[in-house]
């Protein structure tokens, strides 16, 4: 027997797949109606249970490991970073071009359990009434205490570990990795860029580049205060700054603004966003449980998209200086691509301003 229990008590019964075993962590849910492998391989889910309100998962199984660049071609991380998967209706008889294995091989590999046969619209419910809650998934009566991963620093666990350099590109990008998604970096490397990616913790001061990159990443931002700290002397500096995700999110630390625990995360790939400039409106992919408070930015800092949804901060920049983010991820994958060319905006300022 298996079952889910969240922290208010509330229980769920269903079947076993994946990995035999109990475990803990903190229970959010994503919309999405494809690109579980890349989900489940998102280090930002570090730490979660996953709840997958698309009813049909494992159809088209997953992806051998091939690599490019240095990295794995299909996924967003050399492996999967979720506690533990939960589903409506698990299909075991996969079918796609590129896949080599079923969904629930690769979490036995793994040794991920997952659960199915849940009314994950009840269990949805739930969460967006009450917010996200802790939770434990119990394999034949083995017992485990909650755990509440938002008390650790996810990004030291989840960052690398040693400096790595991907392409050889005309344009220097020191990536601050939190626990960056491969796309990301494919991102930097189609646009004539060498991408020197660096833990969370690394003294930026020591490298030459022209431009800066803060990646997504699990967890408070509160926890990355060495990051903070090492954003606010780059701010001294007119070399462009990207960030995304968490990465918008320590900008903002750095900047004086606050930051916040959302009620239950945007976790989609349709949430719309409107460019607070232009208002033209943008469809977008997003995995966040924090947020940056919109009124807490000060100085030259000001609103770049907002959340067409809840009207939360969706990225912000500098009124004089080529420093903006997003909470976005306009990288996307598995999709849409729709503000893919920020990518790009980006790159045209590290141009500009290394051609002055």
């Amino acid at each position: 027997m298996i079952k889910l229990i969240l922290e208010d008590g509330t229980e769920f019964q269903g079947y076993s797949f994946g990995a035999k075993k109990s475990i803990a962590g903190e229970v959010v849910f994503n919309t999405a109606m494809t690109g579980y492998p890349e989900s489940l391989t998102d280090p930002s889910y570090k730490g979660q249970i996953l709840v997958a309100t698309y009813p049909l998962i494992g159809n088209y199984g997953v992806p051998g490991k091939g690599e490019k660049d240095n990295m794995l071609e299909h996924y967003e991380s050399d492996e999967i970073q979720i506690q533990a998967f939960v589903i409506s209706d698990y299909t075991e008889n996969f079918s796609h071009w590129n896949a080599e294995k079923s969904l629930h091989d690769w979490m036995l590999e793994n040794e991920v359990p997952g659960i199915y046969g849940i009314d994950t619209r009840a269990l949805t419910k739930i969460l967006r009434e009450k917010g996200t809650m802790l939770g434990k998934i119990i394999f034949d009566n083995q017992d485990v205490d909650f755990y509440n991963p938002n008390e650790e620093n996810l990004v030291a666990q989840v960052s690398i570990k040693k400096k790595q350099v991907y392409g050889n590109g005309k344009y220097r990008i020191l990536l601050i990795d939190c626990g960056v998604k491969n796309n990301i970096i494919r991102n930097l490397l189609k646009r004539d860029t060498r991408v020197i990616r660096v833990p969370w913790d690394y003294d930026i001061s020591k490298e030459d580049y022209d431009g800066l990159f803060i990646s997504n990443g699990p967890g408070d931002p509160v926890k990355c205060q060495i990051t903070v700290d090492n954003l606010k002397l780059a701010y001294d500096k007119d070399e462009p700054i990207f960030g995304i995700c968490l990465g918008n999110q320590l900008m903002a630390l750095a900047s004086g603004a606050q930051t916040y625990k959302l009620k239950y995360g945007h976790r989609s790939h349709n949430q719309p966003v409107i460019h607070v400039e232009t208002k033209r409106a943008y469809i977008s992919s997003q995995n966040h449980g924090y947020a940056v408070d919109n009124n807490s930015l000060k100085g030259e800092w000001q609103p770049l998209f907002i959340n067409l949804n809840d009207d939360t901060n969706e990225g912000f920049i500098h009124k004089s200086k080529p420093f903006f983010s997003t909470q976005f991820h306009p990288e996307a994958s598995s999709g849409p691509t729709d503000t893919e060319f920020l990518f790009d905006e980006f790159i045209d300022k590290v141009k500009e301003c290394k051609n002055k």
